[in-house]
C-alpha cells in the first residue's frame, strides 16, 4: 500500500493533478509572514496591522504574453516582478508596503513547478520590501494572469499625491531608468545578453523606501516611472496645472546602455525618457530642498503644460493599453 501511494503522488506534476486546494495549500507553504501580518492565509480573510489610520491600496495585473512571456522569463522571475510592480504604486505615494494579496488564474496543465517558482518570487520581492503574502485566491484560466493589491502604511504622514507640483519646484528621479526598455529591446532581437540589461526588464528594483524618504524631504508631487518617465511626469504636469522641463544633460544614460543603443542602432536616451517597467521614483521637490543620494534632479516645474525635454516636447513612448 505504501509503494502504491507515492506510485500515485508522482504523478501530481500540473496544476489539474494537485486541484484548488492542493495548489492553495502548496502556496501557503512556502510563505513567510511580516510583522504587519496580525492574521495571513488560511482564513477567510487577513488582518493587517498599521500604525496609521489610513491604509494605501493598489491593485494590478499581469497577464502572460502580455506583461510577460515564459520563454523570457522564469516562474520566478515572474513572481518578483508582480509584486515589484504592485509595490512601487505604494512607494511612489509617500508609503511603506506592507502586505500583498494575489489572485492566480491559470490552465490546469500548467506544471506545479512554475507555480512553485512563483510563489519564490514573490515571498523574495515580499522580503526586499519587508512585507508579506497575506492571502489572495486561485482559478482556473485560459492563460497564466496574476490580479495583485498591495497595501501600505503612511506612518503618519500626508500622502504624496500627482497633483502637488508647484512652479519652482525642483524635479527629480530615484532608480533605474531605460534598463529594462533595453533589456527588452534585447530580448526582442533574439538575444539574450548583456545579462545585466536583459535582467532589468525580467526583475525590476524599485527603491521601495526612498518613498517615504522623499515625503519626509517634502516632496510635492510624485509617481514611479512604469509608463516612462516622459509619459508618467505627464501625469503629473496634467494633475498640478504644471509643465515639467527636463534637461537630457542631467538624465543619466550609462555606459551599458550607450553599449547596447550602439548595437542596436538606437538613441540610449530614448530608453530613458520613454522606456517604462524599471519602477523608478520621480517627485518634486521645494526649490533649494538638499536631496541626499539616491535622488538626482533632472528638471524643473515651470508654467505651461505637459513635459518638455531640452524645449521640446517628446513623443510619449511608454506603453499605453488599448493604443493601437
Amino acid at each position: 500500500m505504501h509503494r502504491r501511494h507515492r506510485a500515485r503522488e508522482s504523478v501530481i506534476t500540473t496544476v489539474s493533478d494537485a486541484g484548488e486546494f492542493g495548489v492553495i495549500a502548496r502556496v501557503v507553504a512556502g510563505l513567510e509572514t511580516a510583522p504587519s501580518t496580525l492574521i495571513g492565509p488560511g482564513d477567510d480573510a487577513a488582518v493587517v496591522a498599521t500604525s496609521d489610520n489610513r491604509v494605501v491600496a493598489s491593485t494590478d495585473m499581469l497577464i502572460e504574453n502580455r506583461h510577460f512571456r515564459r520563454d523570457w522569463s522564469t516562474a520566478e522571475d515572474v513572481g518578483h516582478k508582480a509584486a515589484a510592480r504592485a509595490f512601487s504604486d505604494i512607494a511612489a505615494m509617500g508609503a511603506t508596503p506592507t502586505a500583498l494579496l494575489v489572485a492566480f488564474g491559470c490552465p490546469g496543465e500548467l506544471e506545479l513547478s512554475w507555480v512553485d517558482g512563483l510563489v519564490a518570487g514573490l515571498r523574495a520581492e515580499c522580503a526586499s520590501a519587508e512585507a508579506a503574502v497575506v492571502g489572495g485566491d486561485v482559478t482556473a484560466a485560459e492563460t497564466i494572469t496574476l490580479a495583485l493589491t498591495a497595501l501600505g502604511d503612511l506612518g503618519g504622514s500626508a500622502p504624496v499625491t500627482l497633483g502637488g507640483a508647484k512652479v519652482g519646484d525642483t524635479v527629480a528621479v530615484c532608480g533605474r531608468l531605460g534598463w529594462a526598455a533595453a533589456g527588452f529591446a534585447v530580448l526582442g532581437r533574439g538575444f539574450r545578453s548583456p545579462v545585466q540589461v536583459v535582467n532589468a526588464h525580467r526583475r525590476p528594483e524599485p527603491p521601495y523606501f526612498e518613498g517615504q524618504r522623499a515625503a519626509a524631504l517634502g516632496a510635492t508631487a510624485m509617481t514611479d516611472v512604469s509608463d516612462g518617465l516622459v509619459a508618467d511626469l505627464g501625469h503629473v504636469a496634467a494633475a498640478s496645472g504644471v509643465r515639467i522641463e527636463l534637461r537630457a544633460d542631467l538624465l543619466d544614460v550609462p555606459a551599458k546602455l550607450r553599449e547596447v543603443g550602439a548595437a542596436l542602432n538606437v538613441d540610449p536616451l530614448v530608453w530613458v525618457v520613454t522606456g517604462g517597467d524599471d519602477y523608478a521614483l520621480a517627485a518634486t521637490f521645494p526649490r533649494g530642498t538638499e536631496l541626499p543620494d539616491p535622488w538626482r534632479v533632472v528638471g524643473v516645474v515651470s508654467e505651461g503644460d505637459g513635459v518638455r525635454v531640452d524645449g521640446r516636447r517628446w513623443p510619449q513612448g511608454g506603453h499605453e493599453h488599448f493604443r493601437s
